[in-house]
Protein backbone atom coordinates (compact mmCIF):
# COMPACT_ATOMS: atom_id res chain seq x y z
CA UNK A 1 0.00 0.00 0.00
CA UNK A 2 1.45 3.51 -1.01
CA UNK A 3 1.81 6.06 1.76
CA UNK A 4 -0.16 9.17 1.13
CA UNK A 5 0.54 12.51 1.60
CA UNK A 6 0.32 14.35 5.01
CA UNK A 7 -1.70 17.68 4.32
CA UNK A 8 -0.62 20.94 6.13
CA UNK A 9 -2.44 23.65 6.53
CA UNK A 10 -0.70 27.30 7.11
CA UNK A 11 -1.25 30.72 7.72
CA UNK A 12 1.38 33.15 6.87
CA UNK A 13 1.43 37.25 7.38
CA UNK A 14 3.97 38.01 5.81
CA UNK A 15 5.60 41.76 5.86
CA UNK A 16 8.05 42.00 3.39
CA UNK A 17 9.45 45.38 3.22
CA UNK A 18 11.96 44.65 1.13
CA UNK A 19 9.25 44.40 -1.69
CA UNK A 20 6.39 46.31 -0.11
CA UNK A 21 4.43 43.74 0.01
CA UNK A 22 2.21 42.81 3.28
CA UNK A 23 -0.59 40.10 2.81
CA UNK A 24 -2.11 36.82 4.44
CA UNK A 25 -2.20 33.76 3.00
CA UNK A 26 -3.89 30.60 3.87
CA UNK A 27 -2.27 27.65 2.68
CA UNK A 28 -2.77 24.08 2.07
CA UNK A 29 0.18 21.98 1.77
CA UNK A 30 0.94 18.61 0.83
CA UNK A 31 4.17 17.07 2.16
CA UNK A 32 5.47 13.75 0.08
CA UNK A 33 5.81 11.00 2.42
CA UNK A 34 9.24 10.49 0.81
CA UNK A 35 9.74 15.12 2.06
CA UNK A 36 11.21 15.86 5.38
CA UNK A 37 9.90 18.85 7.74
CA UNK A 38 13.24 20.94 6.89
CA UNK A 39 11.97 20.51 2.65
CA UNK A 40 8.76 21.67 3.62
CA UNK A 41 9.61 24.51 5.71
CA UNK A 42 12.21 25.16 2.96
CA UNK A 43 9.21 25.58 0.64
CA UNK A 44 6.96 27.91 3.20
CA UNK A 45 9.94 30.08 3.51
CA UNK A 46 10.36 29.99 -0.52
CA UNK A 47 6.76 31.14 -0.81
CA UNK A 48 6.88 33.48 1.88
CA UNK A 49 9.77 35.46 0.10
CA UNK A 50 8.26 34.99 -3.23
CA UNK A 51 4.44 35.64 -2.57
CA UNK A 52 1.80 36.77 -4.40
CA UNK A 53 -1.79 36.46 -5.14
CA UNK A 54 -0.93 33.86 -8.50
CA UNK A 55 2.27 32.02 -6.68
CA UNK A 56 1.31 28.52 -6.26
CA UNK A 57 2.37 25.05 -4.87
CA UNK A 58 2.67 22.41 -7.43
CA UNK A 59 2.73 18.54 -7.08
CA UNK A 60 6.63 18.89 -6.35
CA UNK A 61 8.68 15.90 -5.87
CA UNK A 62 5.77 13.21 -7.60
CA UNK A 63 6.20 15.22 -10.52
CA UNK A 64 9.02 15.90 -12.81
CA UNK A 65 8.34 18.57 -15.17
CA UNK A 66 7.06 20.80 -12.51
CA UNK A 67 9.07 23.01 -9.63
CA UNK A 68 8.00 23.22 -6.25
CA UNK A 69 6.31 26.69 -7.00
CA UNK A 70 5.62 28.87 -9.90
CA UNK A 71 3.76 31.64 -10.82
CA UNK A 72 2.33 31.32 -14.53
CA UNK A 73 0.05 33.84 -15.92
CA UNK A 74 -3.56 33.94 -17.39
CA UNK A 75 -1.84 32.54 -20.76
CA UNK A 76 -0.27 29.39 -18.89
CA UNK A 77 3.28 30.80 -19.77
CA UNK A 78 5.64 30.26 -16.36
CA UNK A 79 6.47 33.55 -15.11
CA UNK A 80 8.29 32.11 -12.04
CA UNK A 81 9.95 29.06 -10.87
CA UNK A 82 10.69 28.21 -7.86
CA UNK A 83 13.12 25.03 -6.77
CA UNK A 84 14.01 23.85 -2.94
CA UNK A 85 17.18 21.49 -2.66
CA UNK A 86 19.94 20.89 -5.13
CA UNK A 87 19.03 19.79 -8.16
CA UNK A 88 20.90 18.74 -11.65
CA UNK A 89 21.78 20.94 -14.21
CA UNK A 90 19.65 19.32 -16.79
CA UNK A 91 17.02 20.21 -14.00
CA UNK A 92 17.97 23.68 -14.00
CA UNK A 93 18.63 24.37 -17.39
CA UNK A 94 15.37 23.05 -18.38
CA UNK A 95 13.84 25.21 -15.93
CA UNK A 96 15.35 28.38 -17.68
CA UNK A 97 14.48 27.38 -20.90
CA UNK A 98 11.04 27.49 -19.74
CA UNK A 99 10.38 29.98 -17.02
CA UNK A 100 10.88 33.94 -17.46
CA UNK A 101 12.65 33.80 -14.21
CA UNK A 102 14.23 30.99 -11.92
CA UNK A 103 14.94 30.87 -8.54
CA UNK A 104 16.96 28.14 -6.44
CA UNK A 105 16.60 28.06 -2.73
CA UNK A 106 19.33 25.62 -1.77
CA UNK A 107 19.81 24.01 1.31
CA UNK A 108 21.95 20.93 2.75
CA UNK A 109 24.15 21.66 4.95
CA UNK A 110 27.88 20.63 3.56
CA UNK A 111 26.34 19.58 0.42
CA UNK A 112 25.50 23.18 -0.50
CA UNK A 113 29.26 23.80 -1.56
CA UNK A 114 30.14 21.18 -3.17
CA UNK A 115 26.95 21.54 -5.15
CA UNK A 116 27.69 25.09 -6.21
CA UNK A 117 31.32 23.93 -6.90
CA UNK A 118 29.88 21.84 -9.28
CA UNK A 119 27.50 23.58 -11.43
CA UNK A 120 28.63 27.37 -10.86
CA UNK A 121 30.63 27.70 -13.80
CA UNK A 122 27.71 26.50 -16.22
CA UNK A 123 24.89 28.18 -14.15
CA UNK A 124 26.51 31.82 -15.31
CA UNK A 125 25.11 32.10 -18.42
CA UNK A 126 21.46 31.97 -17.25
CA UNK A 127 20.84 35.98 -16.74
CA UNK A 128 17.27 35.60 -15.06
CA UNK A 129 18.45 32.52 -12.86
CA UNK A 130 18.92 33.47 -9.21
CA UNK A 131 20.44 31.49 -6.63
CA UNK A 132 19.89 31.29 -2.82
CA UNK A 133 21.39 29.33 -0.11
CA UNK A 134 20.09 28.65 2.68
CA UNK A 135 22.42 27.52 6.55
CA UNK A 136 21.79 24.42 7.53
CA UNK A 137 20.86 25.92 11.12
CA UNK A 138 18.49 27.94 10.04
CA UNK A 139 16.69 25.24 7.99
CA UNK A 140 17.05 23.03 10.99
CA UNK A 141 15.07 25.68 13.08
CA UNK A 142 12.57 26.34 10.63
CA UNK A 143 11.71 22.07 10.89
CA UNK A 144 11.21 22.99 14.31
CA UNK A 145 8.51 25.20 13.42
CA UNK A 146 7.04 22.46 11.42
CA UNK A 147 3.39 21.65 12.70
CA UNK A 148 -0.28 20.66 10.51
CA UNK A 149 -1.72 23.34 11.69
CA UNK A 150 0.27 26.26 11.55
CA UNK A 151 -0.07 30.17 12.22
CA UNK A 152 3.47 32.04 11.09
CA UNK A 153 4.20 35.60 11.42
CA UNK A 154 7.08 36.30 8.26
CA UNK A 155 9.08 39.71 8.48
CA UNK A 156 11.66 40.58 5.28
CA UNK A 157 13.86 43.73 6.39
CA UNK A 158 17.32 44.45 4.68
CA UNK A 159 17.85 40.35 3.51
CA UNK A 160 16.95 39.30 7.09
CA UNK A 161 14.27 36.99 7.28
CA UNK A 162 12.31 36.28 10.51
CA UNK A 163 9.30 33.60 10.75
CA UNK A 164 7.49 33.37 14.42
CA UNK A 165 5.13 31.59 15.95
CA UNK A 166 3.47 32.52 19.61
CA UNK A 167 6.37 30.51 21.07
CA UNK A 168 9.44 30.55 19.01
CA UNK A 169 11.38 32.89 16.22
CA UNK A 170 13.69 31.99 14.01
CA UNK A 171 16.24 34.57 12.37
CA UNK A 172 17.81 33.76 9.00
CA UNK A 173 19.72 35.25 6.52
CA UNK A 174 19.37 33.73 3.16
CA UNK A 175 23.03 34.26 1.28
CA UNK A 176 22.37 35.47 -2.35
CA UNK A 177 24.82 32.95 -4.52
CA UNK A 178 23.75 34.30 -7.91
CA UNK A 179 21.65 36.99 -8.47
CA UNK A 180 19.41 36.94 -11.85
Amino acid sequence: MALKATVFKATLNIADMDRHYYADHHLTIARHPSETDERLMARLLAFALNADDQLEFTRGLSTDDEPDLWRKSLTGDIEHWIEVGLPEEDRIRKACNRADRVTLYVYGGRGVPVWWDKHHNRLERFSHLTVIALAQDDTDALAELADRSMTLQVNVQDGEVTVGNESRVVSLEPEVLKRG
